[in-house]
């Protein structure tokens, strides 16, 4: 008798039950939605290879689930490089004349609906005969090969970041992004895994710069989308930092609850260090802001070491900021102005922004904007005023959704003080601040 492959959303189902889980509880575990989940087990979508790895290690399978993905034929032509992206989306992206850029992942099954002939696209690709440098370490300050050369590019982008808005870098990252996943199903063995891992950086900063355009949905995808590249890239250290990320969406929420929950997440398991004292930050942020100054202090304390620790790590691009020289530092004046002091805020931000590199310019107007806010809380009204109308340029210029959010509870501070007369002389131009922000 021939025996037949066994369906993977069978034995997903199977292994999912014997562990005693709900669809609702694995899909908490492996961070995809109950909807996906269910239409896997029924065979109505097609599991990739990502889930099944995070599947195998939530449910003890030992890569039988992996090994069940792996059985299908490429679609990709390289002989088993299939890992999954190309055969579930395409990815879409608007460019008009006025700058703004809309992107928009669509399922291939719509974009055979609608016709060919309604929407535009382009190929990014190397034809599979092409001869391809061999990469060698993206440490190597003269790296000419393709690895090095879109690592330096990516520290570059960081860069920009710090002096330009979201609108102007997303359609490049996100087309530079596309290039190294496609180009990687196009390498080796050896050398794919390494473009991955770096596109799955590309993926996070798209994350992040998604939310400081102020598209929280967009934010979460790309983060899941870094989480996905690089564990195909065999790094699961990412799969933590999702969770940082994601907490810091619910920590400008201000939901505390789920952000020290999701923070405490990303610090279970073996997790670098950095990744950990990162985690640690802001659940040293949730604690603060849930008013609970003990269990915040401590938090911190737990992520200055960590991060002490993690000087030792790898040399790949550094995950989370790189723009203060004591994250931590800062991160404690944040959390000591949420608890409800902020002359000590005030205190400890000053310090941290004077070591702050003056072409930081995001990093510089967001802390300036809490340091504001700190002293307009304390009671520092004309100072308050004083220091936002020196950053209310920059604020225009990075055109960030969550420095806006802290202008916004700034700019409620201030009008608790009407008859101040720095509050009357700054409130035209900080009214029109929130109005450009609101455009």
């Amino acid at each position: 008798m021939v025996q037949q492959p066994i369906p993977f959303g069978a034995e997903l189902r199977r292994r999912r039950l014997g562990a005693g889980l709900s669809l609702t509880e694995l899909s908490r575990l492996v961070h995809y939605s109950k909807g996906h989940l269910s239409k896997v087990e029924r065979g109505l979508k097609a599991p990739s290879t990502e889930l099944a790895r995070l599947c195998d290690a939530k449910l003890g399978a030992e890569g039988a689930l992996t090994a069940l993905v792996g059985r299908r034929p490429s679609r990709s032509g390289s002989g088993g490089a299939g890992w999954g992206f190309g055969d579930e989306e395409v990815w879409l992206m608007r460019l008009s004349k006025d700058g703004q850029s809309r992107f928009h992942p669509v399922n291939r099954r719509q974009v055979m609906v609608a016709g060919a002939v309604s929407m535009a696209g382009m190929g990014i690709g190397i034809p599979a005969t092409a001869s391809v440098p061999v990469l060698g370490s993206a440490s190597e300050p003269d790296d000419t090969t393709l690895l090095g050369m879109s690592r330096a590019l990516f520290d570059q982008y960081r860069r920009m970041g710090q002096v330009a808005g979201p609108g102007l870098l997303l359609p490049a990252l996100i087309a530079q992004t596309h290039a190294l996943q496609e180009m990687s199903s196009r390498m080796g063995e050896n050398q794919r895994p390494a473009l991955l891992r770096l596109a799955s950086r590309y993926a996070e900063y798209v994350g992040w710069l998604a939310q400081e355009s102020g598209n929280e949905p967009a934010a979460l995808w790309w983060t899941q989308r870094a989480v996905e590249l690089a564990e195909a890239g065999g790094d699961r250290q990412l799969a933590a930092y999702g969770l940082v990320r994601r907490a810091l969406v619910t920590l400008y929420q201000e939901d505390a609850e789920q952000t020290i929950d999701l923070a405490r997440k990303a610090q279970e398991g073996d997790i670098s260090a950095r990744i950990r004292g990162l985690a640690a930050q802001r659940e040293a942020q949730g604690h603060a802001l849930a008013g609970d100054h003990s269990a915040c202090m401590r938090s911190l304390d737990r992520a200055r070491a960590l991060m002490a620790e993690s000087a030792t790590e790898s040399d790949g691009p550094v995950i989370g900021t790189t723009h203060l020289p004591d994250p931590v530092g800062m991160i404690s004046g944040w959390c000591l102005h949420d608890l409800g002091r902020p002359a000590e805020a005030a205190e400890v931000i000053a310090a941290q922004l004077a070591q702050v590199p003056s072409y930081a310019l995001r990093t510089r107007v967001r802390y300036g904007v809490r340091h504001a806010l700190a002293y307009a809380a304390a009671g520092e009204i004309d100072h308050a005023c004083h220091l936002t109308g020196r950053l209310l340029n920059g604020a225009a210029t990075v055109t960030s959704a969550t420095i806006t959010t802290d202008l916004r509870k700034l700019a409620r501070a201030l009008a608790r003080h009407p008859r101040n007369a720095a509050v009357r002389e700054l409130s035209p131009a900080l009214g029109a601040a929130m109005r450009d922000a609101d455009l």
